[in-house]
């Protein structure tokens, strides 16, 4: 059974991103060495149009296919990148697109939990990377067996928060803890089942 991981940024009181979903204010944070590290543990999240600029070129450690919602994939349609992600399999939850603008992006309009279930019983040494956001975190929520939390030493206030879910506790077990000199902190957990 491959697992689903929630590999994902957010600031010191868990938002992905501002009210809209906008995070660039993250992206200061970026450092030399923080980037090495992200280009070394999770080579494959860093998007393909930027892998060469960045000089990530190595096999992938973690993942083989990647999950997204609209709103995350919009991110790279605004800047004409049709498959942000070519080097993985693609997927996207939305309804709002009823047609695919790239052959290598498949879209799940329905059954986002039945598809995912069926991704987890597939066999292969690589997991689901659930990129964002956090409608489809909300909908996965019972689905994910791993968080990868990459905290910001930044605080918002308000804005996306990383699970647009009701209120019902879920227990995970913390295990590896890093920690960089820009004052990001990765944490990584594991569900208790």
């Amino acid at each position: 059974m491959r697992k689903l991981t929630y590999y994902i940024a957010c600031t010191i009181d868990g938002f992905i991103g501002d009210p809209e979903g906008d995070a660039a204010s993250l992206y200061a944070f970026t450092t030399p060495a923080y980037l090495e590290w992200m280009g070394a543990e999770y080579p494959e999240t860093t998007p393909s149009h930027l892998r060469e600029a960045l000089g990530v070129d190595a096999p992938h450690r973690h993942f083989d296919t990647v999950v997204q919602g609209m709103r995350s994939y919009r991110i790279a349609l605004d800047v004409g990148v049709t498959s942000p992600f070519a080097h993985l399999r693609e997927f996207v939850a939305t309804r709002s697109l009823t047609e695919s603008p790239d052959p290598n992006v498949e879209l799940i309009a329905d059954d986002l939990v039945g598809r995912i279930r069926a991704l987890k019983a597939e066999d292969g040494p690589l997991g689901i990377w659930l990129c964002g956001g956090s409608t489809i975190a909300g909908a996965l929520v019972d689905e994910i067996d791993e968080l990868v939390i990459k905290t910001y030493p930044q605080v918002y206030g308000s804005g996306m928060p990383m699970f647009g879910a009701g209120f019902e506790p879920r227990d995970f077990e913390l295990g590896e803890v890093r920690t960089f000199d820009n004052g990001v902190l990765v944490r990584t957990y594991t569900r208790k089942r």
